[in-house]
């Protein structure tokens, strides 16, 4: 009797590790969307959690953004019932740009929809089926926008309720674990190359391989690089809460601080080193309601200004409406109204980088 193809097994193998610390009973969900990469992911994970003592199920969210939508999200959930997951279930989202790109705009409606099925089910976990390569495309594409360590971290194997246990898998490996198991992928058309196709689809198909031409294997070298700098990410975020922790004003003392303002004192925030007030002051302003996406390095920058080099300055305009302020020796941040609500509506359990 012969074992699963080599390729099945390692994908099996990185699906039974990412899963080892689940109690027995708990309930997997597997986000599926037909491709190679989720199709794998869900085969790996119909096999590996029932002999763990897990439940397995997928969630196929449908965007609606292209012809067909919902017949390629019927087939979906059909492969992963074949596979003997359950429950499965379809998620139709709609969305809504609202000035940010089509890409951004669906991952968002994406993720708040697993977190929506978790959350129905009492799932304990969400699998993501984001490979190397991905990882790679993620990293590059931060490096190419003069990003910080956080977004040059790339993607967190586990963040909240999120897994992603292929990472370390690359892209050809999971086609070839569908041809071994005669599973059929869905091919979605934008990941195709074109004049229209989304930048990532670009960077997949012209960027990357004259990269990998002329210098090796990038992909994998871009995937350690985010490995390296997420342990010193996390380092600085720990260090960036305790310098909150220790700023922040419990009774604001400002007139028009408001219920929901974040209000630190200057002088505290003054004493600590740039590159961790600049990280602590970033995660005050998205506290205060602002949106990920928004906050560039020049908000922060300029937010910074009302602690460092202050010199009776007005409010500093914040994306979406809002300010940050200096008065008495107190840094207020505020988001607008619609923001604030906005977000108390918005699930966080996507990733905010």
């Amino acid at each position: 009797m012969t074992g699963p193809a080599p390729v099945v097994a390692r994908l099996r193998t990185a699906v039974r590790d990412a899963l080892a610390d689940l109690p027995d009973g708990a309930l997997v969900l597997v986000a599926c969307s037909g491709g190679a990469d989720s199709l794998a992911l869900a085969a790996a994970t119909a096999f590996v959690a029932p002999r763990a003592g897990l439940r397995a199920g997928a969630v196929v969210v449908d965007h609606g953004l292209q012809r067909g939508s919902a017949a390629v999200a019927d087939r979906a959930a059909q492969a992963c019932r074949r596979l003997g997951l359950a429950p499965v279930e379809v998620h139709p989202v709609d969305v809504e740009q609202r000035g940010r790109g089509p890409e951004a705009a669906a991952r968002e409606v994406r993720y708040a929809a697993l977190e929506t099925a978790a959350r129905a089910h009492g799932a304990a976990a969400v699998l993501l089926g984001h490979t190397l390569d991905d990882q790679a495309e993620t990293v590059l594409l931060g490096l190419a926008r003069g990003a910080g360590p956080r977004a040059l971290a790339g993607m967190a194997p586990v963040r909240g309720l999120l897994r992603r246990p292929l990472l370390g898998v690359r892209r050809d490996e999971t086609l070839a674990a569908c041809a071994a198991q005669g599973l059929e992928p869905w091919h979605d058309p934008t990941n195709a190359d074109g004049p229209l196709a989304p930048l990532r689809s670009r960077l997949r198909h012209r960027v990357l391989p004259v990269l990998e031409d002329v210098l090796g294997p990038v992909a994998p070298a871009l995937a350690r690089t985010a490995e390296q700098l997420r342990d010193e990410d996390a380092l600085l975020d720990s260090l960036a809460h305790e310098l909150l922790t220790l700023a922040r004003v419990s009774e604001p003392s400002v007139p028009d601080g408001g219920a929901d303002a974040v209000v630190l004192d200057v002088q505290a925030l003054a004493g600590a080193p740039a590159a961790l007030r600049r990280r602590a002051l970033h995660r005050a302003v998205l506290d205060a309601g602002a949106r990920p996406g928004a906050l560039l390095r020049t908000h922060v920058l300029a937010v910074e200004a009302l602690v460092v080099a202050w010199h009776g300055q007005g409010p500093v305009a914040l994306p979406g409406g809002g300010e940050a302020r200096r008065t008495c020796g107190r840094l207020t941040l505020r988001g607008s109204p619609a923001a604030r609500g906005e977000r108390a509506e918005r699930p966080r359990t996507h990733e905010e980088t």
